[in-house]
């Protein structure tokens, strides 16, 4: 074999090999970062603020729009997935949690309300209460979640004078991003929340190649644009991503307070 043969070997040596390193699987469980994120987990991924950070300057506050001006939106398109009617848990899984007065209600310890069906990108569409008044204080006071494909959470909390961490308020990607203002309405009152979720794509060997992004209108008020989810939801840390399915169900969160929630309805997105 002669030198250029031997190069020529060692060249198609290297590629394969490449190519077998860039289609390999991600090994199970292994957590997958945005691209250029801070390497300490216990900070977002820009680096600049700790996850759950008291020190995080707080969104102003907004006045919300009136439930008026939302009753048109608040209603469910031709072809919606109708979650919710005010009737019964029919699209849930088994559930101890109550349904009157055309609410559902947390029935706390009990755990999270699991819909039957599986959903990626979709729009999201409920209203949710809290009481009045108030039980609680900090992450205790009214505190629920909307958990997009089961991991991904836009937090439910009363923060209409609650002086908890910034990412850990309502309308909050929670543990990531704090909404850009806080048109949160008195407790007592309902509260709307308008989220168009896009899936985090993985290619066939489980690599993350595009991370999930949210939309959120709270009380018709946007405070979240096409923002980048960081990950799964935690407290305290930064998870990242792990593979998973296309579709998954949507959560509604039990964490041991009385919530209520009316109205859910969801239409899914073609990727």
């Amino acid at each position: 074999m002669n030198v250029n043969q031997r190069l020529g070997y060692y060249l198609i040596l290297v590629l394969a090999l490449t190519h077998q390193t860039a289609n390999a699987a991600v090994p199970a469980g292994l957590a997958q970062q945005l691209p250029n994120a801070n390497p300490n987990l216990s900070y977002t991924a820009d680096g600049k603020w700790k996850v759950n950070d008291h020190a995080r300057p707080q969104p102003p506050k907004v006045a919300p729009k009136s439930e008026a001006d939302l009753a048109a939106s608040a209603q469910a398109p031709a072809g919606a997935v109708i979650l919710f009617n005010g009737k019964d848990l029919s699209a849930w899984r088994p559930s101890k949690w109550t349904v009157e007065n055309g609410y559902v209600e947390v029935v706390p310890k009990t755990g999270y309300l699991t819909s039957l069906q599986s959903f990626g990108s979709c729009r999201v569409h409920l209203e949710w209460w809290t009481p009045n008044p108030p039980v609680g204080n900090l992450q205790m006071k009214g505190n629920s979640g909307v958990f997009l494909m089961s991991h991904y959470e836009v937090q439910v909390l009363d923060t209409y004078d609650n002086p908890t961490y910034a990412d850990g308020i309502a309308g909050a990607i929670y543990g990531q991003t704090p909404p850009s203002v806080n048109p949160i309405r008195p407790p007592g009152q309902w509260q709307y929340y308008d989220i168009v979720f896009h899936r985090p794509i993985f290619d066939a060997a489980g690599k993350l190649v595009k991370p999930a992004m949210m939309t959120v209108d709270f009380n018709g008020i946007r405070v979240q644009d096409n923002t980048v989810v960081e990950g799964r939801t935690a407290a305290g840390k930064r998870l990242g991503y792990t593979p998973h399915a296309d579709a998954l169900p949507l959560q509604l969160q039990d964490h041991k307070c009385v919530v209520r929630f009316r109205n859910i309805w969801l239409v899914p997105i073609n990727d």
